[in-house]
């Protein structure tokens, strides 16, 4: 195996949430030595959110943490603390790439906003991941992605047409700006390795999230539509849903696109159907695709999930079962591509870390490490890729700069 490719990348983690911590995975997973700068007295959003092991809460019980944080170092630091600069210095020097993703203004204050940084180490590349950008009317407003779902404009379209918005089941552009900030960085840091320059990264969770809304907004705009809530229908197929098989809460995804799928509907469940006027077109199946859902639920609901999807893709007609956590983990196709990596954690125990989707064929990711304690590194970090001293560390150890 060749080096990895961020093998000689060093990355500084000042996040709190999830967007900034996904983002440094990309690079820890290929192989970035990332180091983690947590508060131990205000410990990160994962950190204190379930599922706890065991039910028992605690900052390093938290699956959800664990989870996303695979191949990193945890250094405890209260950058509140007047000497935190002995170390936040140093760790700038060491540093390649900072991200931070608080409130703007935040790094200001503790006198690590880019031009700070850049006083201490001018080719210095710093992304800021915040939920509105660092300046406009609106940049001040703290938020994170189940609230900015809605102010994008997900919520809108998520639900019945008969009923109420419904929120989406996550936060959603914590997962969706990581993977615009990440291509920022590497393409910050092939620019640097050409030019010898640093930059600065302002990315918006709002405004990533909205580029998945692209088909809505160029109706809007151009047609004057406004688009709302369908359920799980579509305006260009039908049947397009989800239907219930045989089994407690057992479902399977079903979408018929074209002609073809649909004579394959037909033979599969019902050759009456083809013959049937209220069927005959797609926009005739759609003023009556109450009725055609019902009576393709009557067939499904005869059959497992997993055979429905297996007689559907047999016929050329797109199909797959809604899988729950349980079955995500039993799935053999993701075993197969080892894309959980079980990796041994001090306090979880043998633990299944998110991999990565993408496989490069010379250097692909891999676990090295588990997820880190809070602070389980602090000690290394400082010695060890810092250079203090035994007698610096434990003075401000004593001093209080690392929490403890």
């Amino acid at each position: 195996m060749q080096q990895e490719p961020f093998a000689e990348v060093k990355v500084l983690d000042f996040s709190w949430g999830l967007a900034g911590p996904l983002t440094t995975k990309y690079l820890a997973d290929y192989g970035a030595t990332v180091v983690r700068v947590e508060s131990p007295t205000r410990p990160g959003g994962l950190r204190v959110s379930p599922p706890f092991k065991d039910g028992v809460a605690g900052v390093d019980r938290a699956a959800y943490y664990a989870f996303f944080n695979a191949n990193k170092y945890s250094l405890s630091l209260e950058l509140n603390h007047p000497r935190s600069k002995d170390v936040t210095g140093k760790l700038v020097q060491w540093a390649d790439v900072v991200v931070e993703a608080y409130s703007p203004g935040t790094m200001a204050r503790w006198g690590l906003d880019y031009e700070s940084l850049k006083a201490i180490k001018p080719d210095i590349i710093m992304l800021s991941t915040s939920s509105q950008g660092q300046d406009g009317p609106h940049a001040s407003f703290s938020a994170f992605g189940i609230p900015l779902a809605g102010l994008a404009g997900f919520a809108h379209f998520t639900g019945w047409p008969d009923g109420t918005c419904l929120p989406l089941p996550s936060a959603y552009s914590d997962f969706i700006a990581p993977r615009f900030a990440a291509a920022a960085l590497i393409a910050a840091l092939d620019k640097r390795r050409r030019t010898g320059e640093g930059r600065y990264i302002d990315c918006s969770q709002l405004e990533a999230g909205i580029h998945f809304l692209a088909p809505a907004m160029l109706d809007c705009s151009f047609n004057g539509r406004d688009g709302g809530r369908l359920g799980n229908a579509s305006p260009y197929a039908c049947p397009h849903g989800v239907f219930r098989c045989k089994g407690e809460d057992r479902w399977c995804a079903i979408a018929v696109f074209n002609d073809d799928q649909w004579q394959a509907l037909c033979r599969l469940c019902n050759p009456g159907w083809a013959q049937d006027p209220r069927f005959s077109t797609l926009l005739a199946r759609k003023r009556n695709e109450a009725d055609l859902n019902r009576l393709l639920e009557e067939w499904t609901l005869q059959l497992s999930a997993e055979e429905v999807m297996s007689r559907m893709q047999a016929e050329g007609i797109p199909a797959g079962v809604v899988q729950d956590a349980r079955d995500l983990r039993s799935d053999p196709q993701f075993a197969e591509r080892g894309y959980f990596w079980e990796l041994d954690h001090p306090v979880l125990g043998r633990f299944p870390h998110l991999g990565q989707p993408c496989t490069l064929s010379e250097t692909p990711a891999r676990g090295r490490m588990p997820a880190p304690c809070l602070g389980q590194h602090t000690e290394y970090v400082c010695t060890q890729m810092l250079g203090m001293s035994d007698d610096e560390f434990l003075e401000l150890y004593q001093a209080g700069v690392f929490g403890q």
